[in-house]
């Protein structure tokens, strides 16, 4: 009697990695998430001081504010144009560790220093400011001069076609995530928020900050100008602001999603392992 084939198991194909992130770019990243952290907290402590944003060139208590965070004797609140929002325990009026009552904007948990320091809150702003100009300016110019602008974020001719980016919006929406050599590169979505992010959002920062130092009005008066005022330059910097935090809300949600510790990893040590094609999973 003939005895019975064993049958074979194909093997799975090993891991394939590729060298992903370059150091330049890999002390950037994580230089550039404490640098943003610190200047949120710090930034925060700065609005509590006075939690209202205007248009124009002027602001005052007596002036009417398109936001403001306040509070009554017991409720906080937020409001933005003519919608009133109800932040009790929140923003406007919470309570602290010890248990009592406060009516600054943002908690202390929210800012730096914990406890109310307007001159302590720029002197850390002011500080990390000079960090995130520098840091920006030499990661642009080694993405210029390294190639990394131009290999890794140039946006191809078809990539611009309204139907490529609807595909990726759908595939994002519909978390399927790019597998083998495709992922190694970036896709339109990342490329346009990257590219957003820094050369348009961070530069924005650094130029209504400037615009809001009363030296730089005078040595640079144009950014008044560009700007329509201190106040409105105030109100863009509050709003690029908020705009960073969700970019860093949905990047962080990617990353859990496409698989944490290969994409930190990655981040770590600059090695990527490519996901393996559907056909090649078993």
């Amino acid at each position: 009697m003939a005895e019975a084939e064993t049958p074979v198991v194909p093997e799975k194909p090993a891991p394939v990695r590729v060298y992903r992130h370059r150091l330049p770019a890999r002390i950037w990243h994580w230089l550039n998430a404490v640098t943003l952290l610190l200047l949120l907290m710090s930034g925060l402590m700065i609005f509590n001081a006075h939690p209202r944003l205007y248009w124009g060139q002027y602001g005052a208590n007596a002036d009417y504010a398109w936001l403001a965070v306040g509070s009554t004797p017991k409720t906080g609140f937020v409001r933005i144009g003519e919608t009133r929002i109800e932040t009790t325990g929140v923003l406007g009026r919470w309570t602290d560790a010890e248990g009592a009552q406060q009516t600054w904007a943002f908690p202390g948990w929210a800012t730096i220093p914990t406890s109310y320091s307007l001159a302590d809150g720029r002197r850390w702003h002011l500080l990390f400011a000079w960090v995130l100009a520098i840091s920006l300016t030499l990661y642009i110019l080694w993405s210029l001069i390294g190639g990394h602008l131009k290999k890794d974020l140039h946006v191809r001719r078809a990539e611009w076609a309204p139907r490529h980016i609807w595909q990726d919006v759908k595939n994002h929406a519909r978390l399927r995530f790019p597998r083998g050599e495709a992922a190694a590169s970036y896709h339109i979505l990342q490329k346009l928020s990257y590219i957003g992010v820094i050369f348009v959002l961070l530069p924005l920062m650094i130029a209504t900050g400037l615009t809001m130092s009363p030296g730089m009005n005078a040595s640079a008066p144009w950014l008044l100008d560009l700007f329509g005022g201190r106040q409105s330059a105030r109100s863009v910097h509050f709003l690029a602001a908020w705009a960073l935090v969700a970019f860093f809300l949905v990047h962080l949600v990617m990353v859990l999603l496409a698989g944490p510790v290969n994409e930190i990893r990655s981040m770590v040590t600059g090695w990527f392992r490519l996901p393996p094609e559907k056909d090649q999973e078993a």
